[in-house]
């Protein structure tokens, strides 16, 4: 341990974060869903979805009454391929798994299925679902929209959601393909974990009221959801770099994920009056394709991974390490942090302890410093 991390496994963080919700009013099976996909952010080394975001992001919204902790789902359509699932304002987390489910299979029987989901809240990790039809060995995608929090190009004002998409396949190598993203520069998980962590963000994620960039982190997150600054879309501000297409990418997703279902968007995401995001009412996409339906299996998996070779020993630009596939980098993440733990700072040190302290859970032993 150094001065300013500490290392712990996931399973305890895992059990620690299933623990705490239930606490708040969590069913135990919901509680565990949530933390399971919690802890795979954590998992594969993206710490804007898991531990770091918990306290802020879960904790105190349950705990003042902004998040609900009931997820009662009604399927309002369901046919052979397609279903609309209505989560009732419950725990994305617990809607998105439920709804990835049942598309693969319905995938199982009809080839390809879509599920789309409306009325809930955040889901976490995007690539989590997707990986749960790599498993099946089938395609996966999942997307939501989410609180408006980048401009349009050319925009200033903050309209659109982070709004991510998320592709799995299964490869003949360790690790499967995931394409992960927001379709914004940077998920705002990201500037709120560089904010925690008193570091300046790089240039070109967000703009102020102006359209001037800001790269100084502090109060950032206040400033965004004060409608005093925007993230910018994928490809950056204006023409020049593309923005277009990020924010023409936002736009699909905002359409699968809300326009299918009948569901809210845009503005209808807005953030409360007391500042923070308003939760319940996003949408979710699923799709699960049966790869067995188009080609035998083993043929598609080594089709897959020697396209992923193929690209990874072209030739690497001066001064490159090497070249990655989508997924490799969370694969080798876990493989190191599933022997060396979790790396918690120590701000996030400090909300483990405030919890554990608040709710009673004495049976966790965490190697943190007391807090003073």
């Amino acid at each position: 341990m150094n001065n300013q991390y500490c290392y712990v496994s996931a399973d305890v963080l895992g059990n620690f974060m299933g623990d705490v919700l239930e606490n708040l009013g969590v069913k135990k099976e919901d509680a565990q869903i949530c933390a399971d996909v919690l802890i795979s952010a954590d998992k594969y080394g993206i710490e804007s979805h898991g531990i770091n975001r918990f306290k802020a992001k879960y904790y105190d919204q349950i705990s003042s009454g902004v998040r609900s902790t009931d997820t009662n789902i009604d399927i309002v359509k369901d046919r052979p391929n397609i279903a609309i699932i209505d989560a009732q304002g419950g725990m994305g987390h617990v809607a998105g798994k439920k709804a990835m489910l049942l598309a693969i299979e319905k995938a199982k029987k009809a080839d390809m299925a879509m599920v789309v989901v409306k009325n809930s809240g955040h889901y976490g990790f995007a690539g989590y679902y997707p990986l749960m039809a790599v498993a099946t060995n089938m395609i996966g995608v999942s997307s939501t929209n989410a609180v408006p929090l980048v401009a349009p190009t050319f925009g200033l004002k903050r309209m659109i959601g982070t709004n991510p998409i998320a592709i799995g396949m299964p490869s003949d190598e360790e690790f499967p393909f995931l394409l992960d993203m927001a379709t914004s520069v940077k998920a705002m998980g990201k500037v709120t974990y560089l904010e925690s962590c008193g570091k300046n963000l790089p240039d070109g994620w967000i703009i102020n009221d102006e359209g001037k960039v800001i790269t100084d982190s502090r109060g950032i997150t206040r400033e965004v959801y004060d409608k005093k600054a925007a993230l910018l879309p994928l490809g950056g501000q204006g023409e020049e770099t593309a923005g277009y297409k990020g924010y023409g990418l936002a736009t699909v997703v905002e359409i699968l994920c809300s326009a299918l279902s009948g569901g809210a968007y845009l503005s209808q995401l807005e953030i409360n009056k007391n500042g923070t995001p308003q939760d319940g009412a996003m949408g979710h996409f699923f799709m699960a394709m049966n790869i067995s339906s188009f080609i035998e299996l083993e043929s598609f998996k080594k089709n897959v991974g020697d396209i992923l070779r193929e690209l990874r020993f072209s030739k690497k630009a001066p001064g490159a390490e090497r070249i990655y596939s989508a997924g490799e980098k969370e694969y080798l993440a876990w493989m190191e942090r599933k022997e060396k733990g979790i790396p918690i700072n120590r701000e996030v040190q400090k909300e483990i302890l405030v919890m554990q302290k608040e709710l009673n859970l004495s049976k966790y032993n965490f190697p943190f410093e007391p807090i003073n």
